[in-house]
């Protein structure tokens, strides 16, 4: 399986608007109170502060950026900086935007039903010389088949709802396409080839 483990089955099928009505609503900050303002923050002040030396020479994505603040923040940094949530931007098409050169995913994996349909439309905004920065905590050593899931990031309120491996997100990234770069138990890459103005930054892991 290209998704390791998904904890709420029956929410796979779900249309985008039930969603909205019942997870993504006025309600959502009470689960995740950092989404607003604490972790677009901290991911804005670490991007600028990793790959700012190069950030008037990249275009950047934030996919699945919520309300878009992350982007904000990076334009206050002179970043030339997107936000596109399939839920919060409705009017947004994918086809009409441009390649990036850096797209960042934060917390967004574990929040989708369907992850090939989600890779099918990143691929959209990927180029020869892409990297895609993404988190979402892996699921190695916190599942067992044979054991009752207690994991806590294991969460249908707050729309956790897909879980991944370090394989699975492997296995993800090659039917797609591309490679797959770890760099800790929640950071990861995804690129065709390392481009030229990221390869400093990291040493690889597969």
């Amino acid at each position: 399986d290209d998704c390791d483990f998904v904890f709420a089955p029956e929410m796979c099928s779900w249309p985008k608007q039930k969603f909205k009505d019942l997870i993504y609503n006025s309600e959502y900050v009470q689960v995740d109170p950092e989404y607003l303002e604490k972790r677009p923050s901290a991911n804005a002040q670490m991007i600028d502060r990793v790959f700012g030396d190069q950030k008037l020479k990249i275009k950047h994505l934030d996919f699945g950026g919520g309300n878009g603040h992350l982007s904000e923040l990076l334009k206050t940094r002179s970043w030339d900086s997107l936000s596109y949530d399939p839920f919060e931007s409705p009017e947004m098409n994918a086809e009409e935007l441009d390649k990036f050169h850096f797209i960042t995913a934060f917390e967004v994996f574990e929040h989708v039903p369907d992850p090939h349909a989600m890779m099918d439309e990143l691929s959209k905004f990927f180029s020869h010389d892409s990297l895609m920065f993404f988190t979402t905590l892996l699921s190695d050593g916190h599942i067992s088949r044979s054991k009752r899931l207690t994991w806590w990031y294991c969460a249908p309120r707050n729309g956790h709802i897909s879980l991944f491996s370090r394989k699975s997100l492997n296995l993800l990234a090659k039917r797609h396409g591309l490679n797959y770069g770890n760099i800790d138990q929640g950071t990861h890459l995804m690129f065709k080839k390392m481009p030229t103005w990221a390869a400093a930054k990291f040493t690889q892991k597969k």
